[in-house]
């Protein structure tokens, strides 16, 4: 899960933003849906200084690099290569449980070398690599990002869904209104 960004047209770190007014954290909502599609083990990548997700957390020494540096940084603390990982912006909290089973089950009859969820033909998140492009991806140029990677490969599996949360990217304070019917919360101190 990728959470180092610097978050800064929401003007606050989005993992600990809330799927609405009593909801959970976007990184417990993404934790939650991992769970339930049977991914058992987790990399949290946040920036320098932030903490509070045990051993899943694994910080970018440099989140500015980009988001691939985070991707990267992620793969290298894995103890154990994965059989396939599963790329997913903290940004994206609202991607169904079904269509993460979906991209599994859909990787495992087919063993496509990525696959891409979409909805309405539109491409989102989270992706999966298959772990033959782990190298692919810990070689790539950051400032270039994984869509690189994504393209070089014309036999990806672009999965269409009917979930909406796969594309629904909650990057300003104007979409999480949108999205969730209330003002951001304020931040502990503000009036």
């Amino acid at each position: 899960m990728l959470a180092a960004g610097s978050s800064s047209r929401m003007g606050r770190p989005k993992a600990t933003l809330t799927t609405g007014p009593a909801g959970r954290t976007f990184v417990g909502a993404i934790l939650e849906t991992l769970v339930a599609a049977g991914v058992a083990d987790v990399r949290v990548v946040v920036a320098p200084g932030q903490g509070g997700f045990t051993e899943a957390g694994v910080a970018n020494p440099d989140p500015s690099a980009g988001m691939l540096s985070s991707v990267q940084c992620g793969l290298r603390a894995f103890r154990q290569q994965p059989d396939a990982v599963l790329v997913w912006p903290v940004d994206h909290p609202l991607v169904k449980v079904e269509s993460l089973a979906a991209m599994i089950a859909a990787y495992r009859e087919s063993n496509p070398p990525v696959v891409v969820p979409t909805f309405q033909g539109r491409r989102g998140h989270p992706v999966l690599f298959a772990a033959r492009l782990i190298p692919e991806l810990l070689g790539a140029d950051p400032s270039r990002g994984a869509r690189e990677v994504v393209h070089a490969h014309d036999d990806r599996l672009e999965l269409a869904t009917n979930d909406p949360g796969v594309i629904e990217d909650i990057d300003t304070p104007e979409d999480y209104a949108r999205l969730f019917g209330s003002k951001l919360p304020p931040l502990r101190g503000d009036a």
